[in-house]
């Protein structure tokens, strides 16, 4: 009998250390990475992206659906979102989402880290789900839509219309944008620095 207790009791602390490890494991990191922006210390160079300060916390409806009629409520869970936001996706939307597949193919091994999202009010989204298979598409219902694209207003922009990326933390929070004249190499550097300094996710 106190060869079992004293089994569970290894048990449970083996438990409470294992849980102690993951929180610090998934919540430091991202703890570190506010504080870099709100401190302004970059470790390795200027950002090339406009700061979102503070940080803006995306508030979703659960009426949210993606192109497929599916509820995703953990959309920003886990991951890094390159976001980019338009009312309908024509020739400079569809460029601009070239370069946001060529930037996350070139992440290489850090590529299951990162996503790309389409927030659109477009219906017919069919030839981008063709073009771009593996990217999430928001786009219904629209009065969702519009109030999910306005939190990504930056200085009073229309967001659909800026043609802007727009870097969204493992948490949710609005962190970083890119003007259109951002070159691609340097939004990919600011992106490659996120992922090293934030490895929870």
């Amino acid at each position: 009998m106190q060869t079992q207790s004293n089994h569970q009791e290894s048990q449970q602390r083996q438990g409470r250390i294992i849980f102690l490890l993951m929180t610090v494991f998934f919540v430091v990191p991202i703890i570190v990475v506010m504080l870099m922006f709100k401190f302004n210390w970059k470790p390795t160079g200027q950002s090339h992206g406009e700061l979102v300060s503070p940080p803006r916390l995306i508030q979703s409806s659960e009426a949210l659906k993606d192109s497929d009629g599916k509820t995703n409520l953990n959309l920003w869970a886990d991951k890094w979102s390159m976001v980019y936001v338009a009312e309908t996706c024509e020739q400079t939307c569809m460029e601009k989402l070239h370069t946001m597949r060529q930037l996350h193919v070139s992440l290489y091994k850090d590529m299951m880290r990162a996503q790309r999202v389409l927030i659109t009010t477009a219906i017919d989204v069919s030839d981008i789900k063709t073009k771009y298979p593996d990217m999430v598409v928001i786009n219904q219902p629209i009065e969702a839509i519009k109030q999910l694209s306005n939190q990504f207003d930056i200085d009073g922009e229309n967001a659909t219309k800026t043609n802007r990326i727009y870097f969204v933390d493992p948490l949710g929070h609005i962190m970083m944008s890119y003007k259109p004249s951002t070159a691609a190499a340097d939004i990919r550097k600011d992106l490659v620095h996120l992922l090293r300094y934030s490895w929870a996710a």
